[in-house]
């Protein structure tokens, strides 16, 4: 269990990707005997007292008994943030892709106890912005309508609109040493780099 279970943020996983470069659902695919999708799901289930999945697939994910949400605007991970936002009833909501092979329950448990004061907290790494295991708060809402009703489905134009919490690699390298949480798949090359189908 982590530290921050409790009604004040809902989790929401977003599976509606096409999974174009990988050539199968990257969902499904399996690492260490389990499919990502499933560990994505066990640090939330284990996290948040309220899970949603966000993505026009519910025949995929029936089985696993939890809401999924047709995108409100399909097509993009900030449409599917949009929608987790918009039905949660709580006032944020930590988001994650579902494609991530060792998501993180300690920096996930911190960069929830960093929300007071802020309408987001997002890291920032080496490789940029990682907003897809990142907080926000229903303050992002209005911001993000606005951008994709201008039809920009950048994951991040909008963050100098709000109050936003940026936490460094640096910030993460005790809790996250090996620098692999926000690690996603995309491609069979690197599905097969780190032991994927052994």
């Amino acid at each position: 269990m982590t530290e921050v279970q409790d009604r004040e943020i809902t989790g929401v996983i977003l599976v509606g990707g096409k999974s174009r470069r990988m050539g199968r659902d990257k969902a499904f695919l399996e690492v260490g005997g389990k499919p990502l999708f499933e560990k994505a799901l066990d640090l939330f289930t284990a996290s948040f007292a309220q899970v949603l999945l966000v993505g026009n697939r519910a025949e995929r994910f029936e089985p696993y008994g939890l809401p999924v949400l047709p995108d409100l605007y399909p097509g993009s991970s900030l449409g599917g943030l949009y929608t987790g936002l918009h039905h949660a009833t709580s006032e944020y909501v930590f988001v994650s892709s579902c494609d991530l092979p060792f998501p993180s329950s300690k920096v996930l448990s911190y960069l929830c106890s960093l929300r007071d004061g802020f309408d987001a907290v997002v890291p920032h790494t080496s490789n940029g912005y990682e907003p897809l295991f990142a907080l926000y708060s229903k303050n992002c809402l209005g911001p993000i309508k606005a951008q994709l009703d201008r039809g920009e489905f950048c994951a991040y134009s909008y963050y100098p609109e709000i109050k936003i919490r940026f936490v460094s690699q640096e910030e993460l390298a005790d809790l996250d040493p090996e620098g692999q949480a926000f690690l996603n798949l995309n491609t069979p090359a690197e599905y097969a780099n780190i032991g994927g189908d052994k």
